[in-house]
Parts: C-alpha cells; sequence; structure tokens
C-alpha cells in the first residue's frame, strides 16, 4: 500500500490529507474537512489537473499584451505543450473577455480565452 501525502488548494482551509492507494485504486483519503477536498485528493493523486493563466502578444491594440486562461483544468502533464501554444500565438486588437484565443489547446478539450479588453 502506497501513501500520498497532500495539502487541498480546494480551498482557503488547505487541509492535510492523506490517500492511501493499491496502485490505481483509491482505499481511502482522510484529512479533510469537505466534500471538495475529498474530489481535489482524488483527482490529484490519479489524474492532476490545473488552470494556466498566461499573457498573449496583442497587435494594434492600446496594450500589447492580452491577460488569458484556459476555461477550465486541463491535465498537469499537457502544461508545457499548452504553454507553447500560447507563446506561439498574437491577437489582433480588439480584444474581449471571453474572447477564445485558441480552441482545443494542446488537444486537451479546453480553449484558452482572453481575461481582459484591449481596444
Amino acid at each position: 500500500m502506497e501513501r500520498k501525502e497532500l495539502t487541498c488548494i480546494g480551498c482557503p482551509m488547505g487541509c492535510s490529507i492523506t490517500v492511501e492507494l493499491e496502485g490505481d485504486e483509491i482505499l481511502s483519503v482522510s484529512g479533510n474537512t469537505c466534500a471538495v477536498g475529498d474530489k481535489y485528493a482524488r483527482t490529484e493523486v490519479l489524474h492532476p489537473e490545473r488552470t494556466v493563466t498566461s499573457t498573449v502578444t496583442v497587435t494594434g491594440g492600446e496594450k500589447q499584451r492580452v491577460s488569458v486562461k484556459t476555461a477550465g483544468n486541463i491535465p498537469k502533464d499537457r502544461i508545457e505543450a499548452c504553454m507553447e501554444a500560447i507563446n506561439n500565438v498574437s491577437v489582433s486588437a480588439p480584444v474581449k473577455i471571453g474572447d477564445i484565443i485558441i480552441e482545443n489547446v494542446a488537444g486537451t478539450g479546453v480553449s484558452v480565452v482572453a481575461t481582459k479588453n484591449i481596444s
């Protein structure tokens, strides 16, 4: 049996969580004070995911860069490919919050969207 110790990032409590597993089967999750912690621990141990935030170059706008983020979590092992795609794209002004900058980034099925307006 394997034990993994995690600090939950699901809410501000930061619970210390212990996950016991046998191969890819989770036997128990303990230390969480809410259901969010249980879900976070199970996902983190078997299929860790993250939201990626960055900026993209803007041409013809009042600012030279626009903030962007993934519209949802992506697998942690796809972050490098996601950042490569983000670093290789530029957009033309105007840009509006929610505009899709990259669809299906790094084959994840998740879009990269603008988080700021640039006129």
